[in-house]
């Protein structure tokens, strides 16, 4: 199986526990030297709604990834725009 593929299989599994969502796509993947780096949109309850306990809403946002080459997750971080991501991984 191409490596590529465990990527987006690890990041989509790592997303969804650490941030317990269930809608995970990736919508970017590279690799820099020895890092993989990856994109995802995730669908979240929006957290002020909920700290105010008003009905849920989902917002989209989008997590940046980093892995090594044996896949183990690096980094991660959430920003609220794709733009804001090409930032966060020099690209």
């Amino acid at each position: 199986m191409s490596k590529i593929i465990d990527v987006r299989k690890t990041v989509v599994k790592f997303l969804k526990e650490a941030i317990d969502c269930e809608d995970v796509t990736v919508v970017k993947i590279g690799k820099v030297n020895e890092t993989w780096k990856a994109v995802a949109e995730v669908y979240e309850n929006d957290s002020f709604l909920k700290s105010m306990n008003l009905p849920p809403k989902k917002v989209r946002l989008f997590y940046s990834v980093s892995l090594d080459n044996k896949l183990e997750i690096l980094s991660y971080e959430r920003h609220n725009t794709f733009e804001e991501t090409s930032g966060a991984d020099g690209n």
